[in-house]
């Protein structure tokens, strides 16, 4: 009885003191938390002193710098600060008034217990304020982007104004307004708005344009709350090689970061092509065409780009063009704009319900075709359906791009009718046929490395002398065979007469045949 009486006793003493040992252990690993907590916190605040003392500050006594908004990448490529702040009507959204207010007091607030601090107000497009707080108070800075020309491209020469930028209709200049303290020269630059720089046959019928600065101008009839671009419809326009590489193309590049908020200023009026284009230029701008040298009235905007961005031929550079534009965004732009359905080829093992399409670009008058019927049964012997059409000057834009959409290949001898190849769906194939002439260089230039940028699959034939009617019009030891890069050498015309204006192509089908085999190697991968 006392052994267990012990034994109890002895027992609250054994788990007292398992108590006391547990209770010395828990407080160990707090001591133990807690310094490491303590540690953490003094190597954060070392850090912060270190690295951004300023950032401490603020946060201990409370004050709050309003920074400048850090540039997206859209902004940084537009060379625009502000991003959009303007409503569909062009109109400032009350909100996004209400907000900048608001925003404002909380600098003014902010800069009161701060000296020295430099904050950077992005206001208009064209102006941002700098405010800096001194001893003396705060002084305001005012920093204007400056109108310039950029005259350095050899494709194109481009002007971008910005404040208060003046175009008097019916008449060849452009003016922008400076302050009549300026008592400097007066800047002036002359440009003519069509990409092709240097070509003075086709500069001849573009009409030239004066940019200058002055103190001086009509008044202003019309206010505009939009950008604008100002550019001819002149040049090598009806030409549909040229109304995509001078003038389409370069329009995407230009305007599409407005997202339709900008108006089109034309010079050299052409209503029939502005008509034939009118959906692509209803896309890129949401206002009617103002035709520069009709109208009548002094249209006022706060910014003005004279000429239109070009880089290659039918090409787009994406680290040049705004927002990183490329051919394969220009040619969803355009399927998109005819409301085209096809987006993609089928593979030929999804064809059971229809041939493969190929569509042969027939020219009528040069670099024709002289045995089409052969080439149409040797292809349909094939398995293709065969479609023979060209566009010209009058055909319907929309129903032209429908039937370009519905094929798989398309194939034609050198020449702007190979330009519809825009409306093709991506990985169909393009073959391009190259006339004798040693025209390699030049056809690639303008459709090989415009198809391949498209996401287009690019086969190249080149014919055989054989294959050319010059042989009906010069002897087989004559330069032309024998040494035709020889005319190269002299100018374009040379190489145009003698090469592209009066040769026709008679294809040898025969050998031609395995070309039209590896198209349809292309849909099978």
């Amino acid at each position: 009885m006392s052994k267990e009486k012990s034994g109890a006793a002895a027992e609250p003493v054994k788990m007292g003191s398992k108590l006391k040992l547990a209770r010395n252990g828990n407080q160990s690993r707090r001591f133990r938390l807690v310094m490491l907590v303590l540690g953490c916190f003094l190597v954060t605040m070392t850090y912060l002193v270190a690295s951004k003392p300023q950032g401490l500050v603020r946060s201990s006594f409370g004050f709050r710098t309003s920074m400048p908004t850090p540039l997206s990448g859209d902004d940084v490529l537009n060379g625009d600060e502000n991003g959009r702040h303007s409503t569909a009507s062009g109109g400032e959204d009350p909100q996004n008034s209400r907000a900048s207010a608001e925003s404002n007091d909380e600098k003014e607030r902010s800069l009161q217990g701060e000296k020295n601090a430099i904050v950077v107000d992005s206001t208009s497009q064209e102006v941002a304020r700098t405010h800096e707080l001194t001893e003396e108070g705060e002084q305001i800075h005012t920093l204007e982007r400056k109108s310039s020309c950029d005259l350095s491209d050899e494709r194109v020469d481009i002007c971008e104004l910005y404040g208060d930028v003046r175009i008097p209709g019916n008449s060849s200049s452009v003016l922008f307004m400076e302050s009549s303290n300026n008592t400097e020269h007066k800047e002036a630059w002359r440009v003519r708005p069509y990409p092709r720089k240097g070509d003075e046959t086709c500069l001849r019928e573009v009409r030239e344009l004066t940019i200058r600065a002055t103190s001086e101008a009509p008044r202003c009839t019309v206010h505009h709350n939009v950008s604008a671009i100002v550019f001819s419809v002149s040049g090598y326009t009806g030409n549909i090689f040229h109304d995509f590489s001078d003038l389409l193309v370069p329009l995407f590049v230009t305007a599409r970061q407005f997202d339709g908020e900008v108006q089109f200023v034309v010079t050299d009026f052409r209503r029939w092509w502005i008509n034939k284009y009118r959906l692509a230029l209803r896309r890129l701008s949401k206002y009617p065409v103002m035709d520069f040298d009709g109208d009548e009235e002094v249209h006022c905007f706060k910014q003005v780009i004279v000429g239109l961005r070009a880089h290659q031929e039918f090409q787009i550079d994406p680290a040049r063009a705004p927002n990183g534009y490329t051919l394969i965004d220009f040619t969803r732009f355009i399927r998109s704009t005819y409301s085209l359905q096809r987006e993609t080829v089928n593979n030929i093992e999804d064809l059971a319900a229809r041939k493969p399409r190929l569509l042969i670009i027939a020219r009528k008058r040069t670099r024709a075709f002289t045995n089409i019927g052969e080439i149409v049964a040797m292809a349909e012997g094939l398995g293709y359906e065969v479609a023979v059409d060209e566009a010209n000057v009058s055909s319907d834009m929309a129903q032209f791009a429908r039937i370009v959409n519905s094929c798989d290949v398309m194939m034609g001898v050198h020449g702007a009718g190979l330009t519809n190849l825009v409306f093709l769906p991506p990985n169909a194939t393009i073959i391009q046929i190259v006339p004798w002439g040693g025209l390699e260089w030049m056809s690639m230039l303008d459709f090989g490395y415009p198809a391949m940028a498209m996401g287009l699959k690019y086969l190249q034939y080149s014919i055989t002398i054989e294959e050319s009617t010059l042989t009906e019009q010069y002897p087989r030891d004559h330069r032309v065979f024998t040494d035709p890069m020889s005319f190269h050498g002299s100018e374009f015309k040379v190489v145009r007469s003698t090469f592209m204006k009066t040769q026709n192509v008679k294809l040898d089908v025969n050998r031609f045949k395995s070309v039209l085999w590896e198209a349809l190697e292309n849909m099978i991968q």
